[in-house]
């Protein structure tokens, strides 16, 4: 299993994503774009796409000149069946490549925070078992209208497309569920002025919080990253009975 992730931002971090991934015995190809702009040339080196995080916009072209390109990646793996996964700012990305508009700005949501799952998402692969309602962490401020064509799959009172689906396996979620307690400290002693800027007051609180919430946020992640993974280990194991039939 060959999967492709785009870093958008300098370490980002893959935390519950890689704990799945290496369960599954996948191979990880990083093309770090903010350093040098290089995306995969060919989709058929990789069964999958992860795009991830950053602190740009989907729309800001002029200053990070491969998104054109990145958006039109995201739908060739996805037109051709493949397993894609954006998470924030790539779900964004992903929306605009389907032909979603991207609304910047007003959507701010920091930290832990309930979301609610639909009914279509009750009865997808990637939500199923998590029930009606779970906590995940949420950094961003831009959010996107649904893409002609997706299935809503989760929600929030400040972002109402949380989390979507298009076809078999391409997948949007607003949220960070790959953020788990090891991801979100590495943010806290990274980006420590900007959290206090954006969210005051949570550093002092972050002790009690993870106390609360870090326990079963991180067994929620790890649900969501087992089964989207397990969406690509289906399409190589489809691939393997066609070839032998």
């Amino acid at each position: 299993m060959r999967v492709a992730v785009i870093e958008n931002m300098r370490n980002t971090g893959l935390g519950a994503l890689a704990a799945a991934l290496d369960e599954a015995g996948a191979e990880i190809e990083w093309f770090r774009v903010w350093q040098d702009g290089i995306l995969p040339k060919d989709i058929s080196d990789h069964d999958a796409l992860v795009v991830l995080g950053g602190e740009q916009s989907a729309l800001d072209d002029e200053t990070h000149r491969y998104l054109p390109e990145l958006v039109l990646l995201t739908r060739r793996f996805g037109d051709a069946g493949k397993a894609v996964l954006g998470i924030c700012l790539g779900s964004q990305i992903l929306a605009r490549a389907y032909g979603a508009d991207n609304h910047l700005g007003i959507a701010r949501e920091f930290g832990w925070h309930g979301i609610g799952v639909t009914a279509e998402g009750r009865a997808d692969p990637l939500l199923s078992g998590l029930g009606g309602e779970f906590t995940i962490f949420e950094w961003h401020a831009d959010t996107f209208s649904l893409p002609e064509g997706a299935v809503r799959l989760a929600s929030s009172p400040v972002a109402e497309n949380q989390a979507f689906r298009i076809g078999r396996a391409v997948y949007g979620t607003q949220f960070h569920f790959e953020a788990n307690s090891e991801v979100v400290d590495q943010w806290k002693a990274e980006f420590p002025d900007t959290i206090a800027r954006i969210a005051p007051g949570w550093l002092e609180n972050h002790a009690e919080l993870a106390a609360r919430h870090a326990g079963a946020v991180d067994a929620a992640g790890l649900a969501i990253a087992r089964a989207w993974v397990s969406l690509i280990e289906r399409e190589e194991v489809e691939m393997l009975s066609q070839a032998s039939a």
